[in-house]
């Protein structure tokens, strides 16, 4: 029988079953440098070693996981980071595990800060470093944590610094794409095209389109690349709708258009779909993660339009237990810092030397958290299940839920999905 995450969030007790005194109390008792935060007890069934033989599992006193955020850095980044450790604590105490103790050191935002931060985490006997949150930090401090065999689960998404004891469990770029495609293909879309930014992202995104096209037998008609500005917009929307002519008049039309783009740049793209007569009736807009923000309605050319991102529901639910305890909403990327210290609590009842090892770490079967079932990579990448949703007047809706499982391939591809 598969082994299954166990970072369900389901609550067994009430935030008014408690005094926020006694909370504050029982969680500082869980957080070190981390200061203490009353909140809603919940607890998870932690079957994740279940059938482990009994040699590898312990009831451990002291499981010490380092935390690592620019607290005091200036501007929105400081506020960003004091987002991250309120959720990483908020899980450490729904989870009620008081063996667990987060050590939170302060990178000051800067590669030297981190590096810092990671030695006097690990000269403390960490056994598990959460974050850095940039990439030249997680660097940094990846000297320092690879040195002494202990991993980390950082939150930037680039891609270079992964692997050899980094994991990154951040929203990498492109497996959204690979999924769209995907359904795109299996609800009868064979002709692509793409209107990609001309960014580093935008190459990504190119990159994950065409691999993603050949391994399921898709057609890229055309990517175009425009630039920032509005008007350099104009000639790659042109050249879209020539294409889209051209493909029509051959007898194989262009019937999927990708935008990767967000709120930034999305709106006005959208104003060039009428304006070239781009007919979304017949071509089916496609979109990323970027498209999972508020208000994307508005623009009637996105009303239909299909985008994967992880299911809606699950951040909503943790939004509503962050702002109870709280009283504020919590930056997007704060789920991350959640599920981080999820993982680590369900994996904290084995054995030191079983406990964050990289088979436990990278296990095919993941862990499901706030933004649903996620995996990391033995490459130091992270894999999620994505649910696809459609675009309508107020909001967005799911028209195919997540995988609830991953597939036997562990590869990130399309082909590893399985959804039931």
């Amino acid at each position: 029988m598969a082994l299954r995450s166990t970072l369900a969030l389901k609550n067994i007790f009430t935030r008014r079953s408690f005094v926020s005194g006694v909370c504050a109390c029982l969680l500082s008792a869980c957080a070190a440098g981390g200061g203490s935060v009353p909140g809603p007890q919940t607890s998870a069934l932690d079957q994740s070693f279940a059938n482990q033989p009994a040699s590898r599992l312990q009831r451990p006193t002291n499981v010490k996981v380092a935390f690592l955020l620019p607290l005091t850095a200036k501007g929105n980044t400081g506020k960003t980071a004091q987002g991250l450790k309120q959720a990483g604590e908020l899980a450490l105490f729904e989870f009620d595990k008081p063996n667990v103790v987060l050590i939170t050191k302060d990178t000051k935002g800067t590669p030297e800060g981190a590096k810092a931060a990671a030695q006097a985490a690990l000269a403390e006997g960490a056994e598990l470093v959460i974050g850095p949150l940039f990439s030249k930090s997680v660097t940094a401090a990846a000297a320092v944590t690879r040195q002494a065999g202990v991993p980390m689960i950082a939150f930037s998404s680039d891609r270079a610094v992964a692997g050899n004891g980094v994991y990154l469990l951040s929203f990498l770029a492109g497996q959204d794409v690979q999924r769209i495609l995907s359904y795109a293909v299996g609800a009868g879309k064979q002709n692509f095209a793409a209107l990609v930014p001309d960014t580093q992202y935008g190459k990504i995104v190119e990159t994950s389109l065409r691999m993603a096209a050949q391994n399921i037998g898709a057609h890229i008609a055309t990517v175009e690349r425009y630039p920032a500005d509005a008007n350099g917009m104009l000639e790659p929307a042109r050249r879209i709708k020539q294409v889209a002519i051209n493909s029509k008049n051959s007898g194989r039309p262009v019937d999927a258009l990708l935008i990767p783009a967000g709120k930034e740049a999305l709106p006005t793209l959208a104003t060039l779909m009428p304006y070239f007569e781009i007919n979304t009736t017949e071509i089916q807009l496609l979109g990323t993660g970027d498209w999972d923000y508020a208000g994307i309605g508005r623009e009637a050319p996105l009303v239909g339009g299909w985008f994967s991102a992880p299911d809606p529901r699950g951040w909503r639910d943790f939004t509503q237990r962050y702002a109870k305890t709280y009283g504020g909403v919590p930056p997007r990327i704060a789920s991350l810092a959640y599920d981080a210290v999820s993982l680590a609590v369900s994996l904290s009842n084995n054995q030191a030397s079983f406990r964050y090892t990289t088979a436990n770490l990278t296990r095919g079967s993941g862990f499901a958290g706030v933004d649903g079932l996620f995996r990391l990579k033995p490459d130091g990448t992270s894999e999620r299940g994505l649910a696809i949703l459609q675009v309508q007047k107020f909001g967005s809706r799911v028209i195919q839920p997540a995988p609830s499982v991953f597939g036997k391939s562990n590869s990130g591809g399309v082909a590893g999905w399985l959804s039931n």
